[in-house]
């Protein structure tokens, strides 16, 4: 599954409860199209006690986002940016921003 959208790269969230934050990715789940973001998409698990938690507890986890809702942030123009491909002279295929042309990867 082609996915734009790699590990470290910065991401603009367009939608959901998170709309119009930043956050650097974490990990990219290709097959299913979704996304870790760090520190956003907060929810709150309730834990039993357990070895590593005697008292059990509530505890915020990060859950993915999907690609389609993430738009990547170029480190370039510092917007947020389309991704293209192109092909380098030695055959090798990268990412560019499609406003400012220039490489991401």
């Amino acid at each position: 599954m082609n996915v734009k959208i790699h590990k470290d790269d910065n991401v603009y969230v367009l939608t959901g409860k998170d709309k119009g934050k930043k956050g650097k990715v974490t990990r990219v789940f290709p097959k299913e199209r979704l996304v870790l973001v760090e520190k956003l998409n907060l929810v709150k698990r309730h834990l039993r006690p357990s070895n590593n938690l005697p008292q059990g507890g509530i505890q915020e986890v990060e859950r993915p986002i999907n690609i389609s809702n993430l738009a990547i942030v170029c480190p370039h123009c510092g917007r947020r940016a389309r991704v293209g491909h192109r092909l380098l002279d030695d055959g090798k295929r990268v990412r560019i921003c499609r406003q400012c042309k220039e490489i991401l990867d």
